[in-house]
């Protein structure tokens, strides 16, 4: 069987674990692209693949491309430019976007899709940079169903787990709902420590106890050590969250809903980041407490 060709475009703390799954597979070719293109050779030297000069380049002839860049800017230089993959992806390959991005974005991507005769998938992911090295991400998609299908196993490179949710669009209003979520338990878990430390209890033990009954969570179990620590230079950024809950709050406003918890932890966010704390992890909204 002929080896699918594979286009990844966006080589950042996500993006290049994830191409370095795919390139492990016996089945695929890789092209990698990056802005920076030592991030690229240093890539190429860790992993099975070739170098491409342009986003263009690298999607020409490749069945399916993947892009994981910053912001609703990046993806349309890196898809509608002079050089971007939509010049040169053939009619029946697909696109698959991995960018946590607006949802406007992901519908006028798929509607430029359409008219190239090209498959879309807007999949941001959920999973932190760890998710991304351990091949454990989580995938929120949108798009048809036929052209989940094409991609959903070359995505089990890198993923645990994946699901289609709707239409165009679908996969970034999910990964809003992840990101409102997320903001709400670290700040609720922030709170709860600084009132342990307070109170005189020894955090460790009680979370011991806690994390097993129904205030567990992800964040409680991976955050509560390096918290407690005050150890902040890991993980997912400030900086990048602050992107993320600005689209959540923007979304709701266009369709009418109300996020007080949301925008209010938003606020603390940019506390950090007058702190200082613009890399530093999510669960530095303890810092601001003590």
């Amino acid at each position: 069987m002929e080896k699918l060709k594979i286009a990844f475009i966006g080589l950042g703390v996500m993006g290049y674990p994830m191409a370095g799954h795919l390139s492990k597979s016996s089945d695929f070719n890789v092209t990698v692209y990056n802005r920076t293109t030592a991030k690229a050779e240093s890539w190429a030297k860790e992993y099975l693949g070739s170098i491409a000069t342009t986003p263009k380049e690298a999607a020409k002839d490749a069945d399916i491309v993947f892009i994981c860049v910053g912001n609703d800017d990046d993806l349309k230089e890196v898809t509608l430019s002079d050089e971007g993959v939509l010049q040169s992806m053939k009619p029946g390959s697909v696109l698959v976007d991995h960018t946590t991005a607006s949802a406007d974005i992901a519908r006028f991507l798929c509607q430029e899709s359409i008219k190239r005769n090209v498959g879309f998938i807007d999949a941001p992911v959920s999973g932190g940079e760890a998710g991304a090295i351990n091949g454990q991400l989580t995938v929120m998609c949108g798009g048809d169903k036929n052209h989940y299908d094409e991609v959903v196993d070359v995505m089990n490179s890198y993923s645990r787990f994946s699901q289609l949710l709707g239409e165009a669009g679908s996969g970034q209003l999910a990964k809003m709902m992840n990101q409102i979520c997320i903001a709400g338990v670290v700040q609720g878990l922030s709170e709860a420590l600084q009132f342990g430390q307070n109170a005189g209890l020894d955090c460790e033990a009680v979370v011991e106890v806690i994390s097993k009954g129904a205030a567990g969570s992800w964040q409680m179990e991976n955050r509560h050590k390096t918290m407690l620590a005050d150890e902040y230079e890991h993980g997912f950024a400030v900086d990048w969250m602050r992107k993320d809950l600005d689209i959540a709050l923007t979304e709701a406003k266009r369709n009418g809903s109300t996020l007080p918890l949301t925008a209010l932890v938003d606020q603390f966010y940019a506390d950090i980041q007058k702190m200082g704390g613009n890399r530093w992890d999510t669960s530095s909204l303890l810092k601001r407490l003590i």
